[in-house]
């Protein structure tokens, strides 16, 4: 009896022990990794973004026209250069030498007329109106960009002079070292640009006077300008109204 009870009781450990055998072994089987299965794809941990939709092309902002500038006429160099009684003011203020205008005007006039009556034997009266037209264009540009020059430089020097006369200043303090010689030659340099630029006038009126003594006719600059077919007829009748309180 005491064997049959000790083989009872073995046979009970043993499927004891299979049976926790099987339990860890289906616990350490549930825990392992799978294996993806052959001739699948491994999912991606990171999903790709996703492609943005397709937006028309945007086109470029167009840019307006730039306003076309007129032609230089005589009144604008006349209203940049110094006139005879500025310049004489000019040349006794910075001890320049002084220009005589009416001579000026008077030697290009005739100098002009000169040269034409050089021309008249093979040029006819077009062809010596169109080359006179290109001459004085010439000498009314010259004078223009002489006075814009003078105007520039009247500006600069000013405005260092200004600097150097503030009146909340200390009086016992001194200026800045070298500014002040700096003042002076603008000074100096735009009374000197100043004398050129009226000289550059004279010359100009004479060429003008040459001008309408050989064509019979008052010198206009030609104007190279194409109509602006963009801007509405309000906005052209606009501008042309404005213009009306420049002449």
């Amino acid at each position: 009896m005491s064997q049959a009870i000790q083989n009872i009781a073995a046979a009970a450990a043993s499927d004891k022990g299979a049976a926790t055998d099987t339990a860890m072994g289906q616990a350490i089987k549930a825990a392992a990794p799978r294996k993806p299965a052959k001739g699948k794809a491994k999912p991606d941990a990171k999903a790709a973004p996703a492609a943005p939709a397709s937006t028309p092309a945007q086109q470029p902002a167009k840019r307006p026209a730039p306003e076309q500038r007129g032609p230089v006429t005589m009144a604008d160099a006349v209203a940049l250069c110094p006139h005879q009684g500025l310049a004489n003011n000019l040349s006794r203020t910075f001890a320049l030498e002084s220009v005589d205008m009416l001579h000026v005007r008077t030697t290009t006039d005739q100098g002009i007329r000169d040269q034409a009556a050089a021309l008249t034997d093979t040029l006819n009266e077009r062809a010596l109106a169109m080359h006179l037209q290109r001459i004085c264009g010439a000498f009314v540009g010259s004078a223009y960009g002489a006075g814009k020059f003078y105007s520039d430089k009247v500006t600069q020097a000013r405005d260092l002079t200004a600097k150097i006369a503030n009146e909340d200043r200390d009086e016992d303090r001194e200026g800045v070292s070298g500014f002040d010689s700096r003042a002076t030659r603008a000074r100096q340099f735009a009374g000197e640009m100043g004398i050129q630029a009226a000289t550059l006038l004279a010359a100009a009126e004479g060429a003008l006077d040459a001008f309408e003594h050989l064509t019979g006719e008052t010198w206009k600059p030609y104007d190279t300008r194409r109509p602006d077919n963009t801007r509405s007829v309000s906005r052209r009748s606009a501008a042309e109204e404005m213009d009306a309180f420049k002449k």
